[in-house]
């Protein structure tokens, strides 16, 4: 437990921390992105600069300004500022903080306002610990997450606070950041670099959005660039260019977290794409999907059960591509397996499209559920039992012409009832 974000500790700041804490925004105004959560006008910024803040989860990808706003909050709020770590800290800690909080307020009359980071690693009885101290105000609470709150964090805790969901900054944002950090003297590396617009286009690309990623890429470029100017020409002004941000980014991070958002998103992304029958963009997540590290028998499920459930009867043989891919999946394994399941993606995205199957089972289910219990026609019931020779007789259909004898199949509550209804599919299979 540690006092945040004091004078002192923010004027020591040596020349040696990297470059994109010290270009972390000191006010509103240097803060930059998130305009739909704190942008002028809004209801977050007005609160924070009338120094009127309820409790808050800021929730939202990496490198996106979550902690960077908690600054600012903190060198502009009247409260008492303590940060936890949601990684060391237990609920001796918590309670700790809120005992202090209380006898803060009692003696003094100022608030605490507390800072989590990671508030997604604190187990049940530590949020629990919070709710009354939040609930009752006797702490202000900024809790910062790359999870999404409403699976991570408790459901008492989440309406005591705001959620303020901050998005991946835009490219015009990244520029603005990097091109802050290029010139100002002091914090960022006062013009001693310069970059070619290429090399910005790089950065910003490679960055995806995270600020953190790139200010760490500008620092390691330049520093790449300056050794290489030292050797080439002493006193020269090193330049910046695509080949050295390619050299600072050999391996690239791509944003996916295997239980988190990212990895709903870009599975919602792929089965969106076979959907919508375009192989390319189903391709694209999958490399994503792997790229990520993701379990191969994962996707295969997946693949089994969008083969059944879009494509269905306009091409039963879907079915048995994605039992084979699962199958591989399962055998074979990364890397390999890579070629197996873009097979099996590629051909689902092609194959022509119907959801009879799916929609013929969960209408059934509704029925079933929703209506009333239907008694099995007696004709149709098992004739091993006592009285069975009363019941009127089956029509045994390999008696019949093409194998097909008309009777009464359904309930007598749902006679008539359509639950498959074929598509217009080459592959469904309309009643004779």
């Amino acid at each position: 437990m540690r006092d945040l974000f004091d004078d002192t500790a923010e004027q020591n700041l040596t020349e040696g921390a990297p470059l994109a804490a010290r270009m972390r925004p000191r006010t509103l105004d240097e803060f930059v992105g998130q305009g739909d959560a704190v942008g002028p006008g809004t209801v977050l910024r007005t609160a924070i600069e009338i120094d009127a803040l309820s409790s808050l989860i800021l929730y939202g990808p990496a490198g996106t300004g979550k902690t960077s706003l908690a600054r600012v909050i903190a060198g502009m709020t009247e409260a008492h500022v303590v940060e936890l770590s949601a990684v060391d800290a237990g609920v001796k800690e918590v309670r700790l903080v809120i005992e202090q909080a209380r006898e803060r307020l009692k003696m003094t009359g100022r608030r605490t306002l507390l800072f989590i980071d990671e508030i997604h690693r604190f187990n049940k009885s530590q949020q629990d610990a919070l709710l009354h101290a939040v609930e009752d105000r006797l702490v202000v609470l900024i809790g910062a997450t790359t999870e999404n709150p409403f699976f991570e964090v408790n459901t008492p805790l989440i309406s005591r606070s705001r959620i303020v969901e901050f998005t991946p900054l835009t490219d015009d944002d990244i520029r603005a950041i990097l091109e802050r950090a290029l010139q100002e003297p002091g914090r960022g590396l006062g013009g001693s670099v310069s970059l070619t617009p290429e090399a910005l286009d790089a950065i910003v690309t490679r960055a995806g959005g995270d600020a953190r990623s790139a200010l760490t890429t500008l620092e390691l470029s330049a520093q790449i660039a300056s050794a290489a100017a030292i050797e080439r020409a002493p006193g020269e002004v090193p330049v910046v260019t695509p080949d050295e941000v390619a050299r600072a980014t050999a391996v690239r991070a791509v944003p996916y977290d295997k239980g988190g958002d990212a990895h709903y998103d870009v599975i919602s992304a792929f089965i969106k794409s076979m959907r919508g029958s375009d192989p390319d963009a189903a391709v694209y997540w999958l490399a994503r999907m792997v790229a990520g590290g993701e379990d191969p028998k994962f996707i295969a499920r997946r693949m089994l059960i969008f083969a059944s459930e879009d494509v269905g009867m306009a091409d039963p043989g879907a079915l048995s591509v994605a039992a084979a891919a699962f199958k591989a999946a399962e055998s074979v394994g990364w890397p390999e397996a890579r070629i197996n399941l873009a097979h099996a993606a590629i051909y689902l995205a092609l194959a022509p499209k119907s959801n009879a199957a799916y929609v013929a089972i969960d209408e059934a289910l509704r029925d079933i559920r929703e209506g009333r219990a239907e008694r099995v026609p007696d004709h149709l019931r098992n004739r091993h039992r006592p009285g069975a020779d009363l019941y009127p007789p089956y029509l045994y259909p390999h008696d019949h012409p093409g194998a097909r004898v008309e009777q009464q199949y359904l309930p007598d509550g749902l006679i008539g009832r359509r639950y498959y209804r074929p598509a217009a599919g080459p592959g469904e299979q309309e009643e004779p």
